[in-house]
């Protein structure tokens, strides 16, 4: 436990009232850098100060994930311990780092190279201006932010120590802002860590970049992902009763718009109930396999023949269970796509409490327009509700894919118009790399032979630069989808994880962002002959 040296430890673990559902069970820890050069008197502010400041930020209203004061580190021993301390504690989902007082950065190695959590150094300052007409030596001595933090900086650089820096007062909400964007993605961090990703049935029809290195994968990204049978799956699905069917039933009618269509109401209320026996028996699946991320195989749903009188299996594709079990925070890859299904889970985990939503997309069919050219997205029914700008319809029409080629049932609305990002996670096959996009979600025109879900978006800068740069990074079909996670988001996760990142925005021109990928070749080539 990190001591201060001169003053008894306090441990803060009351719950801020701005605490969002989801992330009650993580912290931040607070450790403020300092030495017992300047005397008592000044390790006694010193507390005082990061005391007032960590409840300044627990209170802001800003700050999703609540900051825990760990304490002042005076010597190389009081900061190992508290980041081995960090380390072994499942609440901890990052350390914040600020030098109140010049704190010599050697005493910092030990620590640095023991830390495993995500890394945040706050280069800031107890009082926003200086008192002109009362600085002296005294004042000057305590208050070194400017002095220790570059310090600290250098010792982290040398290390080569991945961390995001956020400079500003403390009391800024914009800067506010930037740490709760980390804490969010070190949310997501801790949890990727503990992700459990079921594979129902393997990757479809030799499809590449749904692919890729699982072992690999998990010692970067800390996903762990796991063939399961869908024969097994199968033994729940027959388990599931009448009873239990019919309650579900009964919720849907509740929360969505209930559209009989052409296939009448007979067919629709069985493919409905089958529907929602399927649902069941994934979620207790997921539940009991302690999994928060699966994919599917449309050609192994269960026995091959439906007319068999004995057929076990889902007389549909999955689709609603995995469009609800999506807006509940389940990844979801399509095909066996398990690296979008993990980076699905991480964008829910990470914009809990943010209100506009996110899901998994697939780029289907283009529509050229000018300067308003875009990309139909959708799937051939998994889309998270989350995302609909009304009410969903719970509708049933044919689906003529896979080997259920037969009325099934799915949700059915058109996405929220606004900026978003898409993002994904290709296998380079000598690295990971993670690619978003700024996207313009607009209005589709009515498509009343198409029942699905969908959203319609032009790549940014153009169509022409953004969809092309997409293709030229080797970006996916298959995307993680957020109108509230911003390039900030995955540029923080990248840097935690140690993978490369590229974005295309706005700002993109072609001729740079191809000189951009030909570096980042060199460099990562290079980065793997130095190791």
């Amino acid at each position: 436990m990190l001591l201060t040296g001169l003053l008894p430890f306090r441990e803060i673990r009351e719950e801020p009232d701005t605490m969002i559902k989801g992330f009650e069970n993580l912290e931040l820890w607070w450790v403020t850098g300092a030495q017992l050069l300047y005397g008592g008197d000044a390790v006694v502010a010193v507390d005082a100060h990061s005391k007032e400041m960590v409840e300044g930020l627990n209170n802001s209203g800003i700050i999703p994930i609540k900051v825990v004061y760990k304490g002042t580190a005076n010597s190389s021993k009081e900061v190992e311990d508290v980041m081995k301390a960090a380390n072994n504690d499942n609440r901890c989902a990052g350390i914040i780092t600020w030098m109140h007082t010049f704190s010599p950065a050697k005493m910092w190695i030990k620590g640095l190279q023991a830390l495993q959590k995500p890394l945040l150094h706050f280069h800031t300052q107890y009082n926003a201006e200086i008192p002109w007409s009362d600085i002296d030596m005294d004042f000057m001595n305590l208050n070194q932010s400017a002095h220790g933090d570059i310090e600290f900086g250098h010792i982290c650089t040398r290390m080569r120590v991945a961390r995001k820096v956020v400079c500003g007062y403390w009391k800024s909400e914009a800067v506010q802002q930037k740490i709760a964007v980390w804490a969010r993605v070190a949310a997501g961090v801790a949890d990727a860590r503990q992700v459990r990703c079921l594979m129902f049935g393997m990757n479809m029809n030799n499809v590449a970049v749904t692919d890729g290195d699982r072992v690999e994968f998990e010692q970067r990204l800390g996903y762990h992902v796991d063939y399961y049978p869908v024969s097994s799956l199968m033994e729940y699905f027959k388990k599931v009763t009448d009873t239990e069917t019919d309650a579900l039933v009964e919720e849907y009618k509740k929360q969505y718009v209930v559209k009989i269509d052409e296939t009448g109401e007979a067919v629709y209320w069985e493919k409905v109930r089958n529907a929602a026996k399927a649902e069941i028996a994934l979620r207790r699946v997921l539940a009991d396999e302690g999994a928060t991320a699966f994919t599917t195989n449309f050609d192994d749903l269960g026995d091959a023949d439906i007319n068999d009188p004995n057929f076990v299996g889902f007389d549909q594709i999955p689709g609603l269970a995995s469009q609800r079990l999506m807006a509940e925070g389940i990844g979801f890859g399509a095909e066996g796509d398990w690296k979008t299904a993990c980076l699905c889970r991480t964008l829910w985990v990470m914009q809990q409490g943010l209100p506009k939503g996110c899901s998994f997309l697939e780029d289907y069919t283009l529509n050229f327009a000018g300067d308003r050219s875009s990309c139909l997205q959708s799937h051939m029914l998994e889309v998270c509700p989350l995302i609909a700008t009304d009410r969903p319809t719970l509708e049933v029409h044919f689906l003529g894919i896979g080997i259920r080629k037969q009325p099934t049932a799915r949700l059915v609305f058109t996405s929220k118009v606004g900026s978003g990002i898409k993002a994904t996670v290709v296998d380079l096959g000598n690295r990971f790399r993670l690619i978003s996009q700024e996207v313009e979600c607009i209005e589709p025109q009515p498509m009343p032979k198409l029942p699905v879900a969908s959203a319609l978006w032009v790549p940014q800068p153009t169509f022409e630069i953004g969809a092309g740069a997409w293709i030229l990074a080797g970006g996916t079909h298959h995307s993680a989808f957020s109108y509230d996670i911003t390039e900030e988001y995955w540029d923080d996760f990248a840097e935690i994880l140690g993978i490369e990142y590229v974005r295309i925005n706005r700002n993109t021109k072609t001729d740079e962002f191809k000189q951009q990928l030909r570096n980042n070749e060199l460099y990562f080539m290079l980065n793997k002959s130095l190791k």
